[in-house]
């Protein structure tokens, strides 16, 4: 089919789901069929390479997990992550982003099978549709949600991979919010767990309780101490390093069945209306982590000072980049 129709087609689908509201009835309904047969289209594009087997040799989601792994391997004994007196070299950051991938699943974090019935572009639609804030809720029925209330610490920079090793979607919130907020958040994202920094444990723990008093069963906390064992805060709750130390070595990566599947949800700061959400897919935050690093003019390893929120649209996806440059 030609391209330009078909690319019409999609803008046309996306300007009518946005328009759709309860009372319409008919548009729902004729967009989730115009969704199924865009999908169709997807198909149809490979007949032009008829007699081609598609394989691993010449096709592979792509997604930021990939990052890690070729570091690990090809940087595997350069520095990634300075912080303090803690360092982490590209190996023991693999090493420990698969034991907590593998921990993540310890605790009932796992990826729901896909329905056949609900489409790629039809879940878009459900979760497109609800105004101002993301609606989306085939979504997470199949994918689930790991939260995030940190600054730019370690525990982050190996979330942002552990998460999707884990077949999971990151989450991670604005660290400037307060219990009511996070605890919206938390309700909207349907979270199962939330990795709280202890400077922060007393916003963390008061938006749980709020999830409770509205009979809410509220996501496991993980406490994240201080890198290098100096705080003293005790919890009753999970405690970060010793649940990644309860990950397998050997835990498979749970890797995304394809590159559209979600890889985070950022929310805006809600300075002026209710957050939005907006999610990110593997092959987007693959495609961004690179063009985020070429546009800085950055060359191999290199050395970035950490400014930008990790919580931000996830530090502009500069802890994949650098992990596909070999930088820290």
């Amino acid at each position: 089919m030609n391209q330009l129709f078909k690319n019409s087609l999609t803008r046309f689908y996306y300007g009518l789901s946005r328009t759709n509201h309860p009372k319409h009835g008919k548009n729902v309904e004729w967009s989730r069929q115009l969704s199924q047969y865009l999908g169709d289209l997807e198909q149809e594009s490979w007949k032009s390479m008829e007699g081609l087997v598609r394989c691993s040799a010449n096709f592979v989601p792509l997604s930021p997990i990939s990052f890690l792994e070729r570091s690990a391997k090809v940087y595997r004994d350069r520095t990634s992550v300075v912080y303090g007196s803690v360092k982490y070299t590209w190996a023991e950051t693999h090493g420990r982003c698969v034991k907590l991938a593998s921990a993540l699943t310890q605790l009932g974090i796992s990826p729901g099978d896909v329905n056949e019935e609900n489409g790629r572009l039809g879940s878009a639609v459900q979760y497109i549709r609800g105004g101002k804030i993301l609606h989306y809720e085939i979504m997470s029925s199949m994918f689930e949600q790991v939260a995030t209330l940190a600054p730019n610490i370690p525990a982050m920079h190996e979330l942002h991979f552990a998460v999707p090793m884990a077949g999971a979607v990151l989450c991670t919130l604005n660290t400037r919010h307060d219990s009511s907020m996070v605890s919206v958040l938390l309700k909207h994202s349907e979270a199962k767990a939330i990795f709280v920094d202890y400077q922060l444990l007393e916003v963390a723990q008061g938006a749980l309780n709020l999830l409770e008093d509205m009979k809410l069963k509220p996501p496991t906390l993980v406490l994240v101490l201080e890198a290098d064992g100096s705080s003293s805060v005790t919890t009753t709750s999970y405690e970060y390093e010793s649940l990644l130390a309860t990950g397998c070595n050997e835990f498979v990566i749970r890797r995304p069945k394809t590159e559209w599947d979600p890889i985070s949800i950022n929310y805006t700061s809600g300075t002026t209306s209710m957050p939005k959400g907006v999610v990110y897919c593997h092959r987007g935050a693959y495609l961004n982590s690179i063009a985020t690093v070429l546009l800085h003019g950055m060359g191999s390893m290199p050395v970035y000072l950490w400014t930008v929120p990790m919580f931000h649209c996830n530090g502009w996806c500069l802890i994949w980049g650098l992990a596909a440059f070999g930088g820290h």
